[in-house]
């Protein structure tokens, strides 16, 4: 999963371009998601104009977290119930 963007794009676009990546907090998976995303868009932001576009078709085509982040986060606790939406148990009697 971490190769998809080399594999995508070939190798000879990564010829003059070194990569260093350095991931905190979440778990094994998201930090996997988020090295190929920052590769995805390093290398978007690297390339000139006239290839740019070619590049960002082709991630985009192939899957677009990719480039777009997924915007979802957890809701926060709101009072009157122990979650989010969640609400505390009412009685009558």
């Amino acid at each position: 999963q971490l190769l998809e963007p080399v594999l995508l794009l070939g190798k000879e676009r990564f010829a003059g371009v070194d990569i260093r990546v350095r991931v905190k907090g979440g778990g094994h998976v998201a930090q996997i998601y988020a090295i190929r995303q920052a590769i995805s868009k390093a290398l978007v932001a690297y390339y000139q104009k006239s290839s740019k576009k070619e590049i960002k078709d082709i991630l985009i085509q192939y899957d677009r977290t990719l480039l777009v982040a997924d915007p979802r986060r957890c809701e926060s606790k709101k009072f009157g119930g122990p979650g989010a939406r969640a609400r505390y148990q009412k009685s009558y009697r």
